[in-house]
């Protein structure tokens, strides 16, 4: 009797055991998988959220690089200068773009590298805008080098901002949104990558 209540023991010791260690690992499995989902709809909502302020401020930053492009043209030699009044203009607006980056919530790996390099494109692209303020505030003489420094701040900013969009562009696509091209204009030369012919949104 004591021989056959020891084995059954032994038994069930070993198969008891078995079953605690699955359900332990069956409940790890779940919570895991419950992270992921988490972490996979906070990363959708914040692609949808990232791409409508790039393509927001993206719009605002437009007429800078136009009159910078007017102002410094990529590759060649400086243009007329501009404004005192409209470089101040151009400050307001790139400042307030640097400002949208601020403070970014945290996500995923793919949708921080987007927002990252959104952030430093703009960033770049303030500083540009610093130089040829400082620019302007030297004599005629002494111009010429800040001026080819503001040109490659600002080459710099669109090339960083085209990496950044493309990466938000894959983060789209793999999320099911379609193509989201968020592009600045970009000039020969610059380094910059361009949105591929695939129809936004598809």
């Amino acid at each position: 009797m004591l021989i056959a209540f020891a084995v059954g023991a032994l038994l069930a010791g070993p198969i008891g055991a078995f079953a605690a260690g699955d359900s332990t690992s069956q409940s790890t499995d779940d919570r895991v998988a419950a992270l992921q989902a988490e972490e996979a709809k906070r990363d959708s909502a914040q692609i949808v959220e990232l791409t409508a302020k790039a393509r927001q401020v993206q719009q605002t930053l437009v007429p800078v690089l136009d009159g910078l492009a007017a102002a410094v043209p990529p590759g060649k030699a400086a243009g007329p200068a501009a404004s005192q009044s409209d470089v101040a203009g151009w400050q307001t607006v790139t400042g307030k773009a640097v400002e949208d980056f601020a403070n970014p919530p945290s996500g995923g790996t793919g949708v921080n590298i987007a927002r990252s390099g959104l952030a430093a494109a703009v960033r770049s692209l303030d500083a540009a805008v610093d130089t040829y303020a400082a620019a302007l505030a030297q004599p005629a003489a002494g111009r010429a080098a800040l001026f080819e420094l503001a040109g490659r701040q600002r080459d710099i900013a669109v090339a960083t901002w085209s990496t950044a969009a493309t990466q938000l562009d894959v983060l789209n696509v793999d999320s099911g949104n379609g193509h989201a091209h968020v592009f600045l204009p970009a000039a020969p030369g610059q380094g910059a990558l361009t949105a591929d012919g695939a129809p936004e949104g598809k």
